[in-house]
């Protein structure tokens, strides 16, 4: 599947952004789909996924009660809808997806990847 991640931009502390990752293909929900981060200097990080039929959800403690993914499936788009954004959020946003089952943190084992989106949380 084909990724296009989009709707980055710079916030001040304690604002929202909403990520979107537009997806190619027909089986689009049969796909886990998940959010990742790279700052700079620093590796590629797990941020959230989310199941195919969207009733899963998981989240990496830093992000925990601030950012919300979901998915809508009939238009091939998940979403990262981030909160109260700290500096420390600052990064690369990469939407991937995977097939198969069972919430994964592992940036390894997702096998497609859009191309990135900057977000930039000033203080």
């Amino acid at each position: 599947v084909q990724l296009q991640a989009s709707g980055g931009g710079l916030v001040p502390a304690g604002g929202s952004l909403r990520l979107s990752c537009a997806a190619s293909g027909r089986t689009f929900s049969s796909y886990y789909m998940g959010w990742f981060r790279q700052a700079p200097g620093k590796e590629r990080e797990f941020v959230a996924t989310i199941s195919g039929s969207g009733t899963i959800t998981a989240y990496a403690d830093s992000v925990k009660g601030r950012f919300t993914i979901s998915r809508d499936n009939g238009k091939n788009t998940v979403h990262l809808l981030m909160n109260s954004l700290k500096p420390d959020d600052t990064a690369v946003y990469y939407c991937a997806a995977r097939k198969g089952y069972g919430v994964v943190r592992d940036r390894d084992l997702y096998d497609d990847w859009g191309q990135g989106t900057q977000v930039t949380v000033s203080s």
